[in-house]
């Protein structure tokens, strides 16, 4: 039975796996540095007492127990492709097929440190929870939300998190009668943050912004953030009491120390199925891809279990000596229920279209409803939906 070793316990490795054990033809083992799956997209909500942080995750015992793999906690420290072998930091594992999709690592902008992100290790979003708390305690502050791009690849950006705090942060603050007491301002240094997902998208966004009075400030390239706000490039400072700031997506350093194709950015060469170059038995999917596509790609979670579902399949057909493979380049798309705290927008792009509907009030819950189905589907509770 052939070994096949993923690197990363998020929503591509898991995907991957689960498609991989349904198969029952392989020895799949699982490395992953945390015992759970994160379900980023509703962590927005931990900050603003709507979710706690054991509701966001999900053991990956219960999704062992339904789709059983072998599961080993450690930490990657380097891949020998050439070799057909993974170190970790506790010990040394072989394979016949491997799948990279640990992810990406984020940019380090000078004075980061004086930031936190609702992207960044699940952790950070209780750090942001407590200091909401401790500025609604004080009854009044300035509140600096924002994300960064990656000139090197325009597809390692997450914006969409950040507008969804802003607005929730906002209607929290609404519920405790102390909006008028706050000052949110939303911070990005491209001139049209959300264009990705198109112009009426872009249109809607900036009424929302300002229906909820929260300020900008946008096309101006970050200088340095410093304990008590950002300062710009020319200069100019946007005051803060805290700043939550989601830095673009980059090659994590430890690919360094592995002799696999690098992008300019460092992510991990792939071709559309998703298999590296130069190494017919590596696939990486997810983050740590670099992917090809339009300006407006974005990597999401449903792109990445996607190039999950591929990677499972097209290792089965390799092992069949068919040349049948499945391709993510098809199927881009940006697809997103943007939260507000008290309602949505459902926005999608793809290659012909690209619209943003307003979801008063049942978009909320909509959400709220993709939480509870995400979590029952990975453990195997509820049959998954095509597409969803």
């Amino acid at each position: 039975m052939k070994k096949v070793l993923i690197l990363g316990g998020g929503f591509a490795g898991i995907q991957t796996a689960i498609e991989l054990q349904k198969k029952g033809s392989f020895d799949i083992t699982l490395v992953s540095d945390r015992d759970y799956l994160y379900l980023y997209p509703i962590s927005i909500w931990v900050p603003v007492h709507i979710k706690e942080f054991n509701e966001v995750k999900v053991p990956l015992s219960k999704i062992q127990k339904k789709y059983p793999f072998n599961l080993i906690v450690d930490r990657v420290t380097e891949i020998h492709a050439a070799e057909n072998k993974v170190v970790c930091e506790n010990q040394t594992l072989p394979y016949d097929y491997l799948v990279v999709a640990f992810g990406a690592e984020k940019m380090q902008h000078k004075g980061i440190n004086h930031t936190l992100s609702i992207c960044a290790k699940p952790e950070m979003a209780l750090e942001i929870r407590n200091k909401i708390d401790e500025l609604i305690e004080n009854g009044s502050g300035k509140i600096a939300i924002g994300f960064g791009g990656n000139p090197k690849d325009k597809s390692a950006v997450r914006g969409g998190p950040a507008f969804e705090l802003a607005f929730n942060i906002h209607n929290y603050l609404k519920t405790k009668k102390l909006r008028e007491n706050f000052e949110l301002t939303f911070f990005a240094p491209m001139d049209e943050p959300g264009a990705r997902m198109g112009k009426g998208a872009l249109a809607m966004m900036d009424k929302m912004l300002a229906s909820y009075k929260i300020g900008k400030r946008f096309g101006k390239k970050i200088k340095e953030f410093v304990s008590d706000g950002v300062i710009f490039e020319d200069d100019s400072k946007l005051d803060s009491d805290f700043t939550m700031f989601i830095a673009a997506g980059t090659g994590p350093a430890l690919l360094q120390n592995s002799d696999l194709p690098l992008s300019e950015a460092g992510f991990i060469k792939i071709d559309n199925y998703g298999q590296t170059q130069g190494f017919s038995n590596v696939f990486a999917i997810g983050d740590i891809a670099a992917l090809e596509g339009p300006d407006w790609i974005a990597k999401q979670g449903h792109i990445a279990e996607l190039m999950g579902r591929n990677a499972a399949y097209n290792i089965a057909e390799i092992e069949k000596g068919s040349s049948k493979r499945k391709g993510y380049q098809e199927h881009l798309n940006i697809l997103c229920v943007m939260d507000t705290g008290d309602g949505a927008a459902f926005v999608f792009r793809n290659g012909t279209k690209a619209i943003m509907i307003p979801m008063p009030i049942f978009g909320h819950w909509m959400k709220k409803g993709w939480g509870v189905y995400a979590r029952l589907t990975k453990i195997g509770k509820f049959p998954r939906l095509p597409g969803m």
